[in-house]
């Protein structure tokens, strides 16, 4: 499984913290990996289930960043699939410093046009542009 896929699983993961409480994602992390036909190997399942906590970890920070720079937008009215997806990339561009920010903009942007509405693309790169020009990303 290469780094894309990879990243669409940690977003297929992520995106399921929308629905359940925190005490519940143990259990749905248990079953997305049981369920999940497109993760075969245990090096795969690690790294989703690793980047999936380490993102957990600092949705309250990721989320509190994501509000300063979607201006008037509070993350409860941000959807679903756009939340989910500057939340990773957000995480990526401030605290993995092996990917670089390009990449994770444009990732973040090609989940979103497929998970997401015909105007999600642009609105997800729009603030991951302004994160990255306010100059809060970690490289």
């Amino acid at each position: 499984m290469g780094r894309h896929e990879q990243r669409e699983q940690v977003f297929l993961l992520l995106f399921r913290e929308e629905f359940h409480a925190r005490e519940e994602m143990p259990e749905q992390v248990k079953l997305f990996l049981e369920d999940n036909e497109a993760i075969v190997l245990d090096k795969d399942a690690s790294y989703v289930t690793e980047r999936y906590e380490r993102i957990q970890e600092k949705l309250p920070e990721l989320d509190r960043i994501i509000g300063e720079k979607t201006e008037g937008w509070d993350t409860k009215r941000i959807g679903k699939v756009e939340l989910t997806v500057l939340r990773i990339a957000a995480y990526e561009i401030l605290f993995d410093e092996d990917i670089p920010n390009g990449v994770a903009i444009n990732e973040a942007v090609e989940i979103a046009k497929k998970y997401g509405q015909e105007t999600s693309g642009r609105f997800v790169n729009a603030i991951l542009a302004k994160l990255v020009k306010t100059g809060e990303e970690n490289s």
